[in-house]
């Protein structure tokens, strides 16, 4: 193919840091490509009352894929006090622009790959190698939601027992958006020769939401014999996560449960400093680490990049250049097992720019 056109969101605190790591391995490792800068975080909500301006979904929208850094998010409070005066009492409301783009953009699928790279004083357990499939436009994040129960709820039987000050979010699960999730984690499993397919949920409680995601499950499963299902509770799964982790090799759930066990799974092998993921559609997708943004570590090129630059390995497998994310993914392999350049949280004093750098001079 030819030159590609990424959109570049950096954002907020160190997705500047790390997202400069990882363009210095990008260049190092041939990818043709131009990089657009584009607009998301919490400085554009403070001053345009918007945290992903339509000027950046435009951006996104004519770009082949997006590399995007780290995001500051506050609680109501917070945001509305740091909004611009001018646009203060004039009905803006903060929402995650990460959240909004997987709608907007229908990037159903997040993918979370956790591997123990052998060598990192922070895994776990050697030999974890698993991947996480999150239903990514569902479940509890859809973002309706009421500060008290509202009028119109009481008529619902049961809902009459609820405080009237009461808030109230609501967890929308569909037939199609769980049988998507869960045939994207078979279709991985089964062109990854991984041998099971373990599925998540709280059945036995959330008997509606997580029964119609079961019945998906069981449906997509029936069609692929080559490859094993199970499940269990998200209560059991995270004690069973700890116990066995070689156990598990593709993971798939809802929403809220996948946010949850995936940095679990991510702690297991490093932390989110090793935490990379996909937000990817049928026609699009947005690479990220899956860490925040650490505005006490801005600019001081502290932290390690190795999450942003795995993610980058992500971004060049969806593009077709399987050389490029292998090379790249052996690069960061060889200086993780040698051992010699460490970032503060593996218990070295090597910066961002030199974990950079000596991934990129192993390529």
């Amino acid at each position: 193919m030819g030159k590609y056109e990424i959109a570049w969101l950096p954002g907020d605190g160190i997705g500047q840091d790390v997202m400069e790591a990882a363009r210095i391995v990008l260049d190092r490792v041939g990818l043709d490509a131009d990089y657009i800068p584009g607009d998301i975080g919490w400085e554009w909500w403070c001053k345009e009352g918007e945290a992903l301006p339509p000027r950046t979904v435009e951006l996104m929208k004519n770009t082949d894929c997006a590399l995007f850094g780290a995001i500051t998010s506050k609680g109501k409070d917070k945001a509305d006090k740091e909004l611009a005066p001018e646009l203060q009492g004039k009905g803006y409301s903060y929402r995650s622009p990460i959240v909004r783009m997987r709608q907007l953009l229908d990037l159903y699928i997040c993918l979370r790959p956790c591997k123990a790279y052998p060598g990192n004083p922070l895994n776990y357990r050697d030999g974890i190698d698993l991947v996480v499939f999150r239903e990514n436009t569902e479940g509890m994040y859809i973002g309706v939601e009421w500060p008290q129960v509202p009028e119109a709820m009481l008529a619902i039987k049961g809902a009459e027992k609820l405080p009237r000050d009461a808030a109230v979010s609501i967890r929308a699960i569909t037939p199609g958006g769980s049988e998507r999730i869960v045939r994207a984690a078979y279709e991985y499993a089964r062109a990854n020769k991984r041998k099971k397919v373990t599925v998540i949920h709280k059945a036995n409680v959330l008997r509606q939401t997580c029964g119609v995601f079961m019945d998906a499950a069981r449906k997509v499963a029936a069609e692929y014999p080559d490859v094993a299902f199970e499940d269990a509770n998200i209560d059991a799964m995270g004690m069973w996560l700890l116990k066995n982790p070689l156990n598990y090799g593709v993971i798939v759930t809802t929403n809220l449960f996948s946010d949850i066990i995936s940095d679990l799974c991510a702690q297991m092998v490093g932390g989110l400093g090793f935490g990379c993921s996909g937000n990817i559609g049928s026609n699009y997708a947005v690479f990220e680490p899956t860490h925040g943004s650490a505005p006490k570590y801005a600019g001081q090129h502290k932290v390690n990049p190795i999450a942003t630059i795995l993610a980058g390995k992500m971004m060049l497998d969806w593009l077709g250049e399987a050389d490029k994310a292998a090379r790249l993914q052996g690069a960061v392999a060889a200086v993780i097992a040698e051992g010699k350049v460490r970032t503060y949280d593996m218990g070295g004093t090597n910066t961002t720019l030199d974990v950079a750098n000596a991934i990129a001079a192993k390529l």
